[in-house]
């Protein structure tokens, strides 16, 4: 196949053309294909467009919505972006099962990020080191303060830097390491900005310093970056309820109560278990997180390091039975924003802030946590009861029809049909052949 250089510089429908007479065959089909998908507001497309490098069209998400969610006493209605099946569905159910047992409870542990200037210093004598950093720390502060100045007066700013030593693992390596209350931002651009000062600070100090001799001030910046696994920028979601109201059906709320805690210990105990279990809390939080155009892979990365924190991953859900008290809790660190990046420029993404108040970086927290903790207990509940497949497939034969290109006549008959019996892609499919009057593969390829 081959390559191009300046592709960057085409326009649109350059790029669309290139790529459509090099890698489809010519197939003019293609380019309306991928124009039907571009909005049809023009300034609204550009908008889009410059969002990222090299745009030809718009990828879309469902965008769904959560309803009876009480977080802290208060309702919401929680938008949620995402395209699998069931997760909507889920966190609504949860939702709805403790609007009525008093709702979600939240904490903020802390909001404090991590930023680095990793730096290689080859000198023998530490000691010396850290008399310098401390001698020069002040100015770190001052020398960065046209950059915090408006942080700090929104009540952020730099909260602390330290030296570290990590020479024990790569020789001559030493970080400086520090943190900050970026406040309602996710600061990533801040914290970047200040670390490169940070570096600046330091070379140009290490070389003018009286305390090192001349061969000890020979310094390395690998890097200035911050950091997304912040430890300390933790959010807490709960909910409780007495055994006797988890009553259900033909299983009584201790039991219930008992099976569903074993399961999270399992996912405490067993790796394999863990990841699927906290894939599906995640399927919550990061739909939230899209939804309000915050990094759904930094919050991943961040979440999945915090869950092996102990030296093997676990459940980021805990649970319990104390004095006759059903109680289910998650801490999880959600590093979020809810102004700067796309929250001021997506159109999407302003409506989701909208519809949930306009929320600070705190109240987010909750709110995704709270996703994610009802999502978990959906799926709990499901697994320790009637099993998660059947609603899932329920969910998901919608999916299934839309491929085999189904009529609406077709898909209501089809899900009537299955109201009572379990879904399997063979059996939509063999329903399916039936209604249509011909030959069941003999193969069914599985989607």
């Amino acid at each position: 196949m081959p390559t191009i250089k300046g592709f960057s510089k085409l326009s649109k429908e350059a790029k669309i053309e290139w790529i459509v007479s090099n890698y489809l065959d010519g197939n003019e089909q293609a380019i309306e294909f991928l124009k039907s998908y571009w909005h049809n507001l023009p300034a609204v497309q550009k908008l889009h467009d410059e969002f990222i490098e090299n745009t030809i069209t718009n990828f879309y998400l469902p965008f769904g919505v959560a309803p009876n969610f009480k977080i802290d006493g208060k309702n919401y209605c929680i938008p949620m972006a995402i395209e699998e099946s069931s997760v909507v569905a889920a966190a609504a159910k949860g939702a709805n099962f403790w609007l009525e047992r008093g709702g979600f409870q939240t904490t903020i542990i802390g909001t404090e990020k991590i930023g680095h200037v990793h730096f290689i210093w080859n000198g023998t004598n530490e000691k010396k080191l850290q008399k310098f950093f401390n001698d020069i720390k002040p100015l770190f502060y001052s020398q960065t303060s046209s950059i915090t100045k408006n942080m700090k007066l929104r009540g952020g700013g730099i909260l602390d830097i330290e030296l570290v030593n990590k020479t024990i693992d790569e020789p001559g390596y030493y970080q400086l390491k520090a943190t900050f209350d970026t406040c309602d931002s996710m600061g990533a651009n801040f914290i970047n900005s200040v670390l490169e000062e940070f570096s600046k600070v330091l070379r140009l100090e290490i070389e003018n310093t009286d305390l090192l001799a001349e061969d000890e001030k020979e310094l390395q910046i690998i890097m200035c970056i911050l950091s997304n696994y912040t430890p300390n920028c933790i959010v807490r979601a709960e909910v409780s309820a007495k055994l006797e109201d988890l009553d259900e059906g033909d299983i009584s709320g201790k039991e219930f109560a008992e099976k569903f805690c074993r399961a999270v210990r399992i996912a405490e105990i067993e790796p394999y278990r863990a990841t699927t279990h906290n894939k599906g809390i995640m399927n919550g939080i990061d739909s939230v997180i899209i939804a309000t155009g915050n990094d759904f892979r930094a919050v991943e990365a961040c979440a999945h390091t915090y869950a092996s924190k102990s030296g093997q991953y676990k459940s980021l859900t805990h649970a319990a039975i104390k004095d006759g008290y059903f109680h289910f809790w998650i801490e999880v660190p959600l590093a979020l924003g809810t102004v700067g990046g796309l929250t001021g420029l997506h159109p999407m993404v302003k409506f989701a802030l909208q519809m949930l108040g306009n929320p600070n970086a705190q109240e987010l927290m909750k709110i995704a946590a709270v996703v994610g903790l009802s999502q978990n207990f959906s799926a709990l509940r499901s697994l320790v009861t009637s099993g998660i497949q059947k609603g899932h497939m329920k969910m998901h034969l919608l999916n299934i029809l839309n491929q085999l290109e189904a009529t609406e006549a077709e898909k209501n008959e089809i899900v009537h049909y299955f109201k009572d019996k379990i879904v399997s892609h063979s059996a939509a499919v063999e329903i399916f052949c039936k209604i249509r009057g011909i030959e069941v593969p003999k193969i069914i390829a599985k989607s």
